[in-house]
């Protein structure tokens, strides 16, 4: 077949012309050629054959070019030729949906890749995007009113192929700065083309707007490689800080030179090297015990190591560090020129107009997804742009604001919740949120080069904004968040560098306002767990419980006359008391009760006016019932009111201390826990927000950084060096750095040739090393902390003594354990470890007798003393009894016996065991025990019951039931339903699929009149064949259906067949695991060939349906009663199986049933009953009024046994 393509492509590429010197004759079938060109890439297999196909003949170069440059009057032609060439290039990374990981694919896609980068190469040209730029230039001069479809679609297909050619990715063997690479010479074919122009338009007319987002993504491409504050730059002649910037990298160099120079002249030896000799070197030991011996000459000694000779250590691909992306390189002259005019006129007349629109699509959700990326990238390009250049606030108002802030914001925690989540896409979350972090951070730069502005108005806006961003705890929060859950496996380490910086500059920014300021008040959200108990009464609360009628008595002549001076007082006002809560989340006429109890409790508190004004401010909101009194009620009879409500047991609900300790321990554990955000105000304390960051999480990323000071920038090794300063000196707490790494650091930075460049370095290293040796004089431990990463509660033990926390002001340490509490400990844990249906340390803490301890802190001194290898022993997992012993196994074998025959075997054996174990412990036992073959013995049987439904008051003892029993499942523990679940668990498959038989019939029938004859016997025949295979091996697995024919797959494709196989039970593909349908296991014999048997059925009642005639009404309404017949009796039995489980069932009733239980001798067959109008409906039959079903709101189901009609 490829072979066969092969010839086909080439056919048509010779159909399209030939280049004869510089002029392009094409043939009379080129534009059909190029058409079906387009077909095939659209056919193309996973592998992108075709595209590969046409890359390797060039044929864009050598066909597609000329036809777009020497034919682009001829329209349809040239509308065809923008079409082919946005596919063929397409990025690789859209073609195969990402890098693939296959070795063959991964090929595939880097042959793709090259093919594109020679398209770029053949692109960067004055002619063909001057055929673009003319061809836009035409369609944009149209109105709205001339221009047609095929117009907007041309100029998006020509802004899509600029598009693809910007992104394909730069050559592999980068070319040194200042050379003209192939996108150097791309964007100057643009700026030639004058194509910079239609883009600027484009970006600024108000017209334009639905290309706002194409706009975008190409400007992004064409300053892809480049740096913004360099660029500002370009022409002006070097400023005095760059020059001395490289003054001082030269200078880092030429003393690394030099200190080389000198170390390898000492290291000439006067003596041959051969002859180097071979010295022992006392107190550091070899492999063995004896000291080591060193074979090279002593200048070699300083660089002696442990590690020399090892084999590197392999590191796993999933540890390694991610790989830097973003590769910023110097283009030539002139096209920097060219695009820092670009950048100065798109800020003069585009930025603010393009970023509003773009913004707009995004809120609005036009944009496709992950486009708020480019929106972030010209956000920080242009702003960074704007502020090196000269810095005008008003070029870039549009995004210069609080709520710029929150979207950036609001997406930077997005990525960082996706990236935590979505691990294979790890990377690529933190890619953009490397994006968004560049954005937040040129809005703080830009926010504070506001504030050295000669203007007062732009000051105070920059106050303004700083002060809303100060105020707002996620802002704060935003860097501790980054910077604990950094990875260095999907975020690079350009990310950590300007996570520092961005850090540092809004530390810097906050303690210059907190500085200005006096005070500084901020928001504090706080989350607060809340118990979910029911809520107690005011009353309980404050102690206002009910008193005695003896006491009722004597307080109520004096509420008497409060109340009648308070009712003749015509100021009492009704406002000054609610009724109810509008906020809570109990409706109002629930709190009606409520409402009661907070009159009596005003009652017993003496406060009549209260009492009064609640009562007449309840009426207005329950008026109904007269339970407050009538509108018109006297005053006496107000009064008389009150004093009923007084006397009145009114239900209160009790408080916590009226419960014992066991149920307050049970309710902590079974109560669902509520996070409820307090937000309030406080006074913000700089120092208290800088120890947020003395945390080793923080301190680590720091060190991490650190590392490559070499390669870092000065004012980045300046940012790092100011934030552990800051956690050193201004919180005093040094002993946070003292970590072995970092010391072995501080020893290469020491030892380094150009040390005098980094002084700032230097200078910290050696304050963090003589505060060690300080505090090294007075605890000798302090080495060995050296080994570890510390927090500030190990901080402060070793500055200022161990166990100085036990005795400090910090009163959550738990009381330490006394030799005699450990040794009690320990004989009550060995007593009680092995007896069984206990909990082991709830028996401790029983038999305790020292002071009061916790679960928890039991369970952590069990570990520490060594009594229990880990915490998740005693973790509380319900029922934990595995092992059984002889008696039980006997009173188990007892307790089956003597109730083997009754309806629900595993229910009575699970009331009557002695050591209460789970339901599936017993199970499991039983079939160990081999007392059951299989668990469906154990499902709880259902028994037929039949009766005559002649009875008078039949109608309404059914009625009751159908309501009752509704109720009762409503309320069923959650416990009985799953026992439910459990005993159903092997006929409610084939039950509901048996139902579905009918209508399974009918869609048969259609699927024969639209031609599907041949799929359905074959799916026929695939059931019989699965059935036939069951039934001889025994054990079922799914099977899966494979259509080998052309007619039987696009049967398989169909709905309508699909929604055939649905009805029949069959099972569609996993998705990304299976790709044919496949016959369930759970599936029987007897049920496929009953289903098989249905597909036949219809058939043959297709061909007998002209044969039929219609049903005499007479018979059709005697199977309706019939019906109904059924259904009455299927409820009696359910009804008198209830009355028997409650002991309400009378003898006559039980006889009555047992003599017709004898007469269920035909086979049986199982159905399944509904009892609302929904399965009435999908079997056709009507609906029985006077078993009050209608009233049902919830479907309930009822399974019986009836006698096989077909016999």
């Amino acid at each position: 077949v490829l072979y066969m393509m092969n010839c086909e492509l080439l056919a048509t590429c010779s159909a399209l012309g030939y280049l004869e010197g510089d002029t392009y004759h094409k043939e009379p079938d080129c534009l059909e050629s190029v058409k079906d060109l387009i077909r095939y890439l659209r056919h193309e297999d996973e592998t992108r054959d075709v595209r590969q196909q046409l890359g390797a003949a060039q044929i864009l170069q050598s066909d597609l070019l000329p036809i777009l440059i020497q034919h682009r009057r001829d329209k349809p032609l040239f509308d065809a030729v923008i079409r082919l060439m946005v596919n063929l290039t397409q990025p690789a990374l859209l073609c195969f949906g990402g890098v693939p990981k296959e070795p063959n694919f991964r090929h595939h896609f880097l042959q793709v890749l090259v093919y594109l980068q020679a398209y770029k190469e053949a692109f960067a040209s004055e002619k063909a995007f001057g055929v673009l730029s003319e061809t836009l230039y035409e369609l944009l001069q149209l109105g709205w009113e001339e221009r047609q479809e095929e117009d907007n679609l041309l100029i998006e297909r020509i802004l899509l192929l600029v598009r693809n050619i910007l992104h394909v990715p730069a050559d592999l063997d980068q070319r040194i700065d200042d050379d003209a690479s192939v996108h150097d010479r791309l964007l100057w074919a643009i700026h030639l083309s004058g194509l910079d122009d239609l883009l600027l338009f484009l970006a600024s007319s108000p017209a334009e707007q639905q290309w706002s987002l194409h706009v975008l993504e190409i400007i992004s491409l064409m300053f892809r490689d480049q740096n913004p504050e360099q660029l500002a730059g370009v022409g002006q002649g070097r400023l005095a800080q760059e020059r001395r910037a490289a003054m001082a990298e030269l200078e880092v160099l030429r003393q690394r030179e030099m200190a080389e120079k000198k170390t390898r002249a000492l290291q000439r030896g006067n003596r041959h090297s051969r002859f180097g000799g071979s010295y022992i070197v006392q107190g550091l030991k070899s492999i063995g015990e004896r000291d080591l011996i060193f074979h090279k000459g002593l200048h070699n000694l300083q660089n002696y190591s442990s590690d020399l000779g090892k084999q590197p250590r392999r590191v796993p691909k999933r540890r390694q560090a991610a790989q830097e992306l973003s590769i910023q390189r110097r283009s030539a002259l002139n096209v920097r020129l060219f695009l820092r005019d670009f950048c100065s006129e798109f800020l003069e007349n585009c930025y603010n107009r393009l970023m509003g629109s773009v913004k707009d699509h995004l809120l609005r959700e036009k944009a496709q997804q992950h486009d708020e990326t480019y929106y972030m990238w010209a956000l920080a390009f242009f702003m960074a742009f704007n502020r090196a250049a000269s810095f005008r606030p008003g070029l870039v108002s549009e995004t210069l604001s609080v709520r710029t802030f929150h979207f950036i914001e609001q997406n930077l925690t997005n990525y960082y919740e996706m990236m935590l989540t979505d691990r294979k896409e790890a990377a690529s979350w933190a890619r953009r949120m490397h994006l968004a972090l560049k954005a937040y951070q040129e809005l703080l730069a830009t926010v504070n080069e506001m504030d050295t502005s000669p203007d007062e108005a732009v000051r105070e806006s920059s106050r303004i904004i700083k002060n809303n961003i100060f105020y707002v705890m996620e802002y704060r929060e935003l860097f501790l968040a980054l910077f604990r859950k950094f990875d260095e496996r999907c975020q690079p380490r350009s990310f950590l560098r300007d996570l520092v910086e961005t850090t540092h500059l809004f530390l810097k920014m906050l303690e210059r306002f907190c500085r200005c300021r006096g005070n500084l008040m901020v928001q504090n959200k706080r989350k607060k767990r809340k118990k979910k108990r029911k809520a107690l009464d005011q009353s309980v609360a404050s102690g206002n419980v009910p008193c005695s009628p003896g006491e009722l008595e004597a307080v109520w002549p004096s509420l008497a006359e409060q109340l009648q001076s308070c009712a003749q007082d015509p100021e009492l006002s009704l406002d000054s008391m609610v009724p109810f809560d509008a906020a809570s989340e109990v409706p109002v006429e629930e709190q009606r009760a409520e409402a009661m109890v907070r009159i009596q409790d005003c009652l017993l508190a003496g406060q009549a006016p209260q009492a009064l004004t609640l009562l007449r401010s309840a009426r207005e909101v329950w008026p109904e019932g007269d339970v407050f009194g009538s509108q018109d009620i006297s005053q006496e009879e107000e009064i008389q009111l009150l004093k009923q409500i007084l006397w009145a047991p009114l239900p209160r609900q009790q408080g916590p201390e009226e419960q014992g300790v066991e149920e307050e321990d049970e309710e902590e554990e079974e109560e669902e826990e509520l996070q409820v955000v307090q937000v309030s105000e406080k006074e913000f304390n700089f120092l208290d927000y800088l120890k947020r960051f003395a945390n080793s999480t923080v301190v680590r990323a720091y060190v991490l950084l650190l590392r490559s000071y070499q390669q870092n920038s000065m004012h980045t090794n300046h940012c790092v060096v100011k934030m552990l300063h800051r956690l050193a000196h201004d919180l005093k707490m040094e002993a946070l750095l003292f970590q072995l790494s970092l010391f072995c650091l501080f020893n290469r930075l020491l030892s380094d040739p150009a040390a005098g460049a980094y002084k700032e370095l230097v200078t910290f290293a050696k304050y963090i090393l003589s505060k060690f040796f300080a505090l090294a004089a007075v605890n000798q431990k302090a080495f060995v902390e050296l080994l570890f990463w510390k927090n500030t509660a190990v901080v402060r033990e070793m500055t200022e003594g161990y166990g100085s926390l036990d005795g400090g002001s910090s009163g959550r340490r738990p009381p330490v354990w006394s030799p005699e509490e450990e040794a009690q400990l320990q004989e009550l844990y060995l007593a009680h470890k092995d007896v069984e249906g206990q909990d082991v340390v709830d028996t401790i803490l029983a038999h305790l007798k020292t002071a009061s301890r916790t679960r928890k802190q039991v369970i952590h001194h069990l570990v520490r003393l060594g009594l229990a290898d880990s915490i998740k022993e005693f973790q509380r997992k319900g029922t934990q009894i595995v092992l059984w012993t002889e008696d039980q196994e006997l009173e188990l074998q007892r307790l089956f016996e003597e109730f083997q025959d009754s309806d629900d075997v595993l229910g009575n054996i699970m009331k009557n065991i002695t050591a209460k174990r789970s339901r599936a412990r017993i199970v499991d036992k039983l079939l160990a025990l081999g007392l059951v073959a299989e668990r469906r013995e154990l499902y709880k049987k259902r028994r037929k019951k039949l009766a005559p439904s002649s009875l008078p008051n039949e109608e309404e003892s059914l009625n009751d039931f159908d309501q009752e029993g509704l109720g009762e499942e409503e309320n069923m523990p959650e416990e009985d339903s799953e026992e439910d679940e459990e005993k159903e668990e092997g006929s409610e498959a084939e039950q509901a699929q048996g139902g579905s038989v009918l209508s399974a019939q009918n869609l048969g029938q259609s699927l024969h009149q639209e031609g599907f004859s041949a799929p359905l016997l074959w799916l026929q025949n695939c059931l019989i064949r699965a059935a036939d295979d069951r039934e001889e091996v025994g054990c079922s697995q799914a099977v899966p259906l494979v259509p080998l024919t052309e007619e039987n797959e696009e049967a398989m494709e169909s709905e309508q067949f699909q929604q055939l196989l649905r009805k029949l039970g069959v099972r569609p593909p996993a998705s990304g695991q299976e790709t044919f349908w496949r016959i369930p296991a759970k599936l029987s014999p007897t049920h496929l060939r009953r289903v098989a048997a249905s597909l036949s059925q219809s058939e043959e009642e297709e061909k007998l349906q002209p044969g039929l005639e219609p049903k005499v009404p007479g018979e059709q309404e005697a199977e309706e009663e019939q019906q109904k017949e059924h259904r009455a009796q299927a409820l009696r039995a359910l009804l008198l199986a209830r009355k028997k489980k409650a002991g309400l069932a009378s003898p006559e009733e039980e006889g009555t049933d047992g003599g017709k239980e004898q007469l269920k001798l035909a086979p049986k067959k199982r159905q399944l009953l509904d009892s609302d109008e929904e399965q009435a409906e999908e079997e056709g039959e009507s609906k029985v009024p006077e078993l009050g079903a209608s009233g049902i709101p919830k479907k309930k189901r009822f399974q019986i046994e009836e006698d096989d009609e077909s016999d």
